[in-house]
């Protein structure tokens, strides 16, 4: 019988997965402040209390108006989800929620985490190639 046993086998798989991860952690955190690619975080005490959050944007990308900006808990239905941070495009919300590592979703990408809500707004503009943002009913 080789020494390659099931348990040995899936314990280095889990090594494995848990090196990757943490590398991608390291990864996200470091381009995470956005420098050099056209994000920006503030960090100054004109941002509010929460030192590090997204910086408010208004921009056109791609032919599409693309905005966002803080708001207070209960200001818009999102507010728990996004951080309280609101996402539009063309004027529609979009849904985005902060997960645990920084990292935002969008609920036109959700499986494609970026490290700012303005990501999200261009991923989601990319993905929807020219159609219009339909309104997320929230629970």
């Amino acid at each position: 019988m080789s020494g390659l046993t099931r348990r040995r086998a899936l314990g280095a798989a889990a090594a494995l997965t848990s090196a990757a991860a943490v590398t991608a952690a390291v990864t996200t955190t470091a381009s995470a402040d956005g420098r050099g690619h056209g994000h920006e975080v503030s960090t100054g005490p004109a941002a509010g209390h929460d030192h590090g959050a997204p910086a408010p944007f208004d921009e056109v990308y791609r032919g599409r108006r693309i905005q966002g900006r803080p708001v207070a808990a209960g200001e818009h239905h999102g507010g728990h989800h996004g951080a309280g941070y609101a996402v539009f495009v063309d004027g529609a919300e979009l849904h985005v929620m902060r997960n645990a590592d920084g990292s935002w979703i969008s609920v036109v990408s959700h499986y494609d985490p970026v490290p700012t809500p303005r990501a999200a707004a261009r991923a989601a503009v990319d993905e929807l190639q020219g159609a219009r943002l339909l309104p997320f009913p929230a629970n």
